[in-house]
């Protein structure tokens, strides 16, 4: 037997396989077009995110606004029998339109334990430490993309992509690398 949902378009699946693809998990992601169904949830460790405006910094190319920090922090902990290393991390946002719509979304993907894992560090080869998990953070509030700052172009639209996933039932979804607006 074969099953097609309305926002399929054009897939078609046996119930079989479909079953076996869900199973017990609370989301799905299309084979075919990477369409997530449900609520994706992480792996990050227990950890906070804490957010302010300080109308004392800019960053650059915004000297008109303030701008969001945000600070994480995990402490060490354990994940399946095995000690990992906690960590701290600040990023910046600047507080516009476009920077508090980031910081919402970020803060969604927070909830849904998306932004952090544990892992390998890429800086520094050590295992079983808390990582960044692939949505794009500023870390500087200076130095262009080289150094995790601003000025960048390219940060609003490639964040929006990367945390569209985490906020499916907000604003938009990613379909296959394309942010599109949800119809209301």
């Amino acid at each position: 037997m074969c099953i097609r949902d309305r926002y399929m378009g054009d897939h078609f699946f046996h119930l079989g396989c479909m079953k076996l693809m869900i199973g017990d998990k609370k989301c799905v992601k299309c084979p075919i077009c990477s369409f997530i169904y449900g609520v994706l949830e992480g792996d990050q460790p227990q950890g906070t995110m804490d957010v302010y405006v300080d109308q004392g910094i800019h960053c650059d190319s915004y000297d008109d606004c303030a701008t969001i920090v945000i600070s994480y922090s995990f402490p060490h902990g354990k994940k399946n029998g095995v000690q990992y290393k906690g960590t701290r991390r600040v990023a910046y946002l600047p507080d516009n339109e476009e920077g508090r719509e980031v910081c919402d979304l970020l803060k969604t993907a927070f909830e849904r334990k998306l932004i952090f894992t544990v892992g390998t560090s890429v800086t520094t080869g050590q295992s079983n430490v808390v990582v960044w998990n692939g949505i794009h953070h500023k870390t500087n509030i200076s130095g262009g993309p080289a150094y995790f700052g601003y000025p960048d172009e390219t940060y609003f639209n490639s964040c929006l992509l990367y945390t569209s996933d985490a906020a499916d039932d907000l604003l938009c979804v990613d379909l296959g690398g394309r942010r599109i607006n949800k119809k209301k």
